[in-house]
């Protein structure tokens, strides 16, 4: 399975510009890859699948991991949120810059990482991945996304809500699914312990899970998960 970087390369070998050799899936690399898909006739998604690699590397036989690996080149959206992992949010007076720049991508307002921000990670990761796909009209409050996409069963690259205080009031978490065991979910998301991890939820305060409507849904079914820390309850 080829790399970001070696896709990026490959693209501008073919005198289409996918911006910097960065390893980075970001709009540059997403419209160079439409302009490819365009000029052989294929579904033009912007998205790496199976036909498309085919097509860009005709002479290597490559194709999209197995179900062991939960990462997918194809599932954009979850590689650019594992990308993430460690961003933290600042400690005491100011910011983190990356944050505020998810917000400001989206053009959304938003003066500091001391406000919730697990919902504007997964408006940065889909948005950012995804720019024909709908988001919430408030991305920042995690149970605005029970109306994202469409629904769909817990597998690698769902966007799963939660509950969060009391399961009828306003409080949630929203993150991506990567896993589970026989009574946890694992997620990758943001402000949990306030940085993007991966941490294990409750299966009995998941409220729902749902895919991007432009993208089809792979039924991959659930990825089990045997090792397992404490349960997250930090999550704003």
């Amino acid at each position: 399975m080829p790399k970001i970087s070696e896709i990026q390369k490959r693209l501008q070998a073919l005198n289409i510009d996918p911006g910097p050799i960065d390893g980075v899936y970001g709009r540059k690399t997403i419209n160079a890859l439409k302009i490819f898909q365009n000029k052989n006739n294929l579904v033009v998604d912007g998205i790496p699948g199976k036909k498309t690699l085919a097509a860009l590397f005709p002479s290597q036989n490559v194709d999209l991991p197995a179900q062991q690996s939960v990462f997918r080149l194809d599932l954009v959206w979850l590689n650019e949120a594992r990308r993430l992992l460690g961003v933290r949010e600042q400690l005491g007076p100011g910011s983190n810059i990356i944050i505020l720049d998810w917000a400001n991508d989206l053009d959304i307002h938003y003066p500091d990482d001391e406000i919730p921000w697990c919902g504007l990670f997964v408006a940065h990761c889909l948005g950012s991945t995804l720019q024909d796909e709908s988001l919430p009209t408030n991305p920042l409050l995690a149970r605005s996304w029970k109306n994202f996409g469409v629904d769909a069963q817990p597998t690698p690259g769902a966007v799963m809500v939660f509950w969060r205080k009391s399961k009828e009031g306003v409080s949630g978490h929203v993150g991506f699914y990567v896993g589970e065991d026989d009574n946890n979910y694992r997620i990758l998301g943001g402000n949990q312990g306030d940085s993007v991890s991966i941490a294990w939820i409750a299966k009995n305060r998941c409220l729902t899970s749902r895919w991007p409507s432009c993208v089809n849904n792979p039924n991959s079914g659930p990825f089990i998960c045997s090792k397992k820390e404490s349960l997250s309850w930090d999550e704003s």
